[in-house]
């Protein structure tokens, strides 16, 4: 299935390009009728983090069971202030906001183990919308940069489900990108291991603010602090 995931990568990024900024501001996760975990509300026990920004928060509740490597990274860098100032130093408009580099130019950061960690992939998770995710230069290359989806519902044409469907993503999963919106061309390349559930308008926000040729926004957009709960 991977590799035919793979081969599709291309063309669905292409026609994905092609439909940015299509008027809409952002997304209703809510209306999403969906069994996959990213649409359920978080509950007792679940980890959860806040990122403070400056032009807001957004809650994303964590998934440590499918990214138990991605998660602890996350948890620990958070709960370290490792977060604490940085950037989001890359804004593509309705695509991805990326954040996690201390340095503050996609090319810095390191895992609290000091070397890149593995990938960790799951059917059950995926690049919808608000989905969380590991930034990585290659396999097998995380260490502290991610990012949060903010594509929009009309990035996934029928044409794109329909290939989606012959590489063999599940007929849910399928579903649950057309009404959500995502980058399905990321999946299986970059470890999901966390959904928006609250503040996705202020990702959005983000998502649309002045960048410049390297997309990077004109004026900082700084995550204030992380900070990490267990809901009761």
């Amino acid at each position: 299935m991977k590799k035919r995931i793979f081969a599709l990568a291309a063309c669905i990024v292409l026609v994905c390009s092609a439909l940015c900024g299509c008027g809409q501001k952002s997304v209703n996760l809510a209306k999403v009728e969906s069994d996959e975990i990213q649409f359920a509300q978080p509950a007792a026990g679940d980890t959860v983090a806040t990122i403070k920004t400056n032009m807001g928060d957004i809650k994303v509740v964590l998934y440590p069971k499918q990214a138990p490597l991605a998660v602890e990274n996350f948890v620990t860098h958070a709960q370290d202030g490792y977060y604490n100032g940085v950037i989001f130093h890359r804004v593509i408009e309705d695509f991805v906001i990326q954040s996690g580099d201390p340095e503050g130019t996609g090319n810095g950061g390191n895992s609290i183990w000091e070397l890149p960690f593995s990938d960790e992939f799951s059917d059950n998770l995926h690049h919808y919308t608000g989905a969380l995710s590991m930034a990585n230069s290659g396999e097998d290359t995380n260490r502290s940069q991610f990012f949060i989806v903010t594509a929009l519902p009309k990035s996934i044409t029928d044409e794109i489900a329909e290939l989606m469907t012959q590489a063999g993503w599940r007929e849910e999963i399928v579903n649950a990108y057309k009404q959500a919106g995502g980058a399905p061309n990321l999946d299986y390349r970059h470890t999901v291991f966390g959904q928006v559930y609250e503040g996705l308008e202020i990702a959005f926000d983000i998502s649309y603010v002045k960048t410049d040729e390297n997309d990077r926004p004109k004026e900082d957009v700084v995550i204030e602090t992380i900070e990490i709960s267990v809901i009761e």
